[in-house]
């Protein structure tokens, strides 16, 4: 279906990958793994003609129909979120154009004449509007918005409609560009179910560990400047990598010590006459060797220690018989909830249950219409949103912002490494806060958190925008943290490793589970964990 042979790509005088050798067969799930930067949507790219490779060659099957769902959503105009999902908002008349130009050159048999008229035959389709009507539900609509123009929806509900035009066209290959960044936990768990099931190929590049797991059978990892190739999921291919390193360092510290038993000899006997010929020889063995480079050790969660918040008042916080509605739209009708001191709550339910509006009623973010709020002895707060990565310094740097926030003791050797690990690399982080991407606002955000934590964390979809290496260096910074945390999550590996308690939330009612997520779904008596969260 897919094969790359002898690829090599440079960029800014950085050789990204050299002699890159990859192949995709038909029904394969494929992941394509490697820091950010790597060149992984580099890649992408080649595969998808957009750009060119230095040398080498991707060969594709020429009746091969590509769908790619790229990071960042495509514009969209007046349209309506079923006129992006269906096609009818310029899909069909760009195939149809791109048809005729080919035809014009007389050129009607080649691969590029036979894609596009596959992707004009599949939203021809008389079947489109079901299919992306039911692509559209599971994703998480509402049949009401079905209607509503495409540009009054969020960035990452216009995603989900290009999302569900893809999976309607049923491509041979889906090429998907961190498919999840812009999914709930309910979406994000449908989505994985029909992947689990899907005919075609699927080449993916994503930073949820537990989704990879779930679906890919191959990684490819991309390894300044190598494409390694690794047999099962990312969980396979991370204990394989560790065992490549270990078998290649121990090959290398042998060799080393044979070189250094020759060399020695050689030094020490060179000037004696009856064992210089022996001497010389040493050192041709040595000449003749297929030296081993050193290996590099795979990267690790960065663990760094951050001052513990002040110790706070037992209950954390608790409300009590709180009322609130958007206009007509009632979200709670007399609630009550204790979180505990030391707890980590982990808020899950349906689409449109109210955990975002719950986390914002417990940070004063949205005023309950009735009921009392009341906060521990000694609560301090720290709300982290998604969509409130604006309130930084236009006139600080990047490391700037973190030191103005961080106690007296911290050195910026100390902040450079934290925001390393949170993907600011070298010059990124001189760089002023408003000219950052809404993406690093988010992480910048996320790191002034961890270095002068509060004692009650209240945070929404914290791991959007991070790869999986800086997920894990925030899941050991809130394992050791102390303070009291409710959180919203969609990576269900993160859920895991922190949630000590899990609280239902479904039609304005809540339900306790005193454990974490597998205590949860084992007590919901529910088939998987979309049914447990949605029931």
């Amino acid at each position: 279906m897919l094969t790359i042979r002898k690829l090599s790509k440079s960029f800014g005088g950085r050789t990204l990958f050299e002699d890159a050798q990859m192949q995709v067969n038909y029904g394969e799930r494929v992941a394509l793994v490697g820091p950010n930067g790597a060149g992984k949507s580099t890649l992408f790219n080649i595969i998808l003609k957009q750009d060119e490779p230095d040398q080498g060659k991707v060969e594709r099957d020429e009746w091969t129909m590509i769908g790619y769902l790229p990071q960042e959503s495509e514009a969209v105009a007046d349209e309506t979120v079923l006129e992006v999902a269906t096609g009818r908002a310029g899909e069909l008349e760009k195939y149809e154009a791109e048809l005729k130009a080919l035809e014009d050159k007389g050129d009607v048999e080649g691969a590029e004449y036979l894609e596009a008229q596959a992707k004009y035959d599949a939203l021809n389709d008389p079947q489109i509007e079901a299919k992306a009507k039911a692509m559209l539900t599971g994703l998480g609509y509402k049949e009401e918005d079905l209607d509503r123009k495409a540009r009054e929806m969020s960035g990452g509900w216009i995603m989900r409609a290009h999302l569900a035009r893809l999976l309607a066209m049923e491509p041979d290959l889906l090429m998907l560009d961190e498919p999840t960044n812009h999914l709930d936990l309910i979406s994000l768990l449908w989505f994985q179910d029909y992947l689990k099931t899907y005919k075609g190929a699927i080449l993916m590049i994503s930073h949820d560990r537990q989704f990879l797991d779930e679906l890919v059978q191959k990684v490819f990892e991309i390894d300044n400047p190598k494409l390694n190739p690794y047999k099962g999921n990312y969980s396979d291919y991370e204990k394989q990598r560790e065992e490549n390193f270990q078998r290649q360092y121990t090959a290398y510290r042998n060799q080393q010590k044979e070189i250094k038993a020759l060399q020695d000899f050689a030094n020490k006997f060179r000037s004696v006459a009856s064992k210089a010929s022996q001497a010389q020889s040493k050192l041709k063995q040595i000449e003749k060797m297929d030296i081993i480079e050193k290996p590099r050790r795979p990267k690790k969660p960065f663990a760094f220690c951050f001052p513990q918040p002040e110790r706070g008042g037992q209950p954390a916080i608790t409300i009590s018989g709180v009322h609130f509605a958007y206009g007509d739209h009632q979200v709670y009708s007399g609630v009550d909830l204790t979180v505990d001191r030391g707890e980590r709550t982990v808020l899950v339910g349906p689409n449109g249950a109210g955990k975002s509006t719950l986390l914002k009623i417990l940070a004063g973010e949205l005023q309950c219409q009735e009921g009392d709020r009341r906060l521990g002895h000694n609560c301090k707060i720290g709300y982290f949103s998604q969509h409130r990565s604006d309130q930084l310094d236009a006139n600080n740097t990047v490391v700037e912002e973190v030191l103005k926030c961080a106690p007296p003791e911290y050195r910026e050797d100390q902040v450079r490494g934290i925001l390393g690990s949170f993907l600011f690399r070298k010059e990124d982080i001189y760089k002023k806060t408003d000219v950052l991407s809404g993406g690093e606002k988010s992480r910048l955000n996320l790191v002034k958190f961890l270095v002068d934590p509060p004692n009650l964390l209240l945070m929404d979809e914290p791991t959007t925008h991070l790869d999986i290496l800086s997920v894990e260096s925030l899941i050991i910074a809130l394992e050791r943290y102390e303070g009291t945390l409710v959180f919203i999550s969609h990576d269900v590996h993160f859920i895991r490793k922190l949630a000590t308690k899990v609280l239902h939330v479904k039609n304005g009612e809540l339900r306790s589970y005193p454990s974490g997520y597998d205590y949860f779904l084992e007590k919901s008596g529910a088939l998987d964990d979309r049914a447990a969260i949605v029931a």
